[in-house]
């Protein structure tokens, strides 16, 4: 197997003495300690897969286990990207693993799962930045596990020609691309992506195939103004985008981008209100929520929404 390179915690993302304020109560969760749980890390483990709960310290993973709930995340655990925000060790990945696939079947067959979460890091270094491996994924699914729905948690596929369609030719039922906070912060908190090609790749996957269901999410806490959160509401309904998330940003190291505050739940319940007041079929907007948080809850609800719109 060739050597990785990574870097957990790149000196370049933050100031290292910056570290975050006290939790408050509503953002407090319990520490995994189910039966369920510890199966399901077994089973991933058995498997050789990666979870995006893991590498990115998700704080809702000892709820989402304890369920048979859990994110996959291909294409192995290094990313060739360094966002401020993000725990997911950086460095120069390995091969890509052909059986990943099939492994990816195998756990929605042996756990049951109603709905599939697929995402991945960023494969700049790949030619078709694992849109093929995406593509295979959502197909060994469909074959081993017939009643499973998939839902992708895409990178951007920037300078990667053709591989959005690879992605959409597969046909998963919910194609989500995150645009992760307001144009104004990109630089800062996503330097290597660009807001208007993010946009840009959810109105194009939408328009590739016009049943698909389109998914975005942003953080808040990290300086951003509520009227820039109402211009990407604005932005993702112009580019089609069905079902919107919004979570509270948690500081993952104090290298990472500073945390400047802590959202309240009543604003975000302002911000739900807003965001359906705009035409989102499905918004989820509390300090826990996460992209694939409640996912398949969300997926039935975003089926209902459409059909009661028709």
């Amino acid at each position: 197997m060739t050597k990785t390179t990574a870097l957990r915690h790149p000196e370049k993302r933050n100031n290292p003495d910056s570290p975050s304020p006290r939790k408050p109560a509503w953002i407090r969760v319990k520490a995994p300690n189910s039966p369920v749980y510890g199966e399901t890390k077994a089973l991933m483990r058995g498997l050789g897969l990666t979870t995006v709960c893991e590498e990115a310290a998700c704080p809702n993973i000892g709820e989402c286990w304890a369920q048979r709930h859990a994110t996959v995340m291909i294409l192995g655990e290094i990313c060739t990207r360094a966002c401020a925000f993000c725990n997911v060790a950086t460095g120069k990945p390995g091969p890509v693993n052909p059986l990943e696939p099939e492994n990816v079947g195998i756990m929605a067959q042996k756990t049951g799962l109603k709905h599939m979460v697929i995402t991945s890091v960023d494969r700049d270094d790949l030619a078709d930045g694992g849109a093929d491996q995406f593509a295979a994924s959502i197909e060994s699914v469909r074959q081993m596990s017939p009643g499973t729905t998939t839902e992708v948690l895409t990178p951007d596929f920037r300078d990667k020609e053709g591989a959005l369609e690879t992605v959409i030719a597969a046909r998963p039922d919910v194609f989500n691309h995150n645009l992760e906070t307001v144009p104004r912060l990109y630089p800062t908190i996503r330097p290597g992506a660009r807001y208007f090609h993010s946009l840009k790749l959810l109105q194009t996957a939408k328009e590739l195939d016009a049943d698909l269901f389109t998914k975005s999410g942003i953080m808040v806490g990290l300086g951003e103004e509520m009227g820039e959160v109402g211009q990407v509401m604005d932005d993702l309904r112009s580019a089609n985008v069905d079902f919107l998330t919004i979570g509270q940003y948690l500081q993952p190291t104090p290298k990472h981008a500073p945390l400047e505050r802590f959202v309240t739940p009543e604003e975000f319940k302002e911000l739900e209100t807003k965001a359906y007041a705009k035409g989102f079929l499905k918004v989820s907007a509390t300090p826990l929520t996460r992209s694939s948080y409640h996912a398949d809850e969300d997926f039935q609800a975003l089926r209902a929404a459409r059909q009661k719109s028709l």
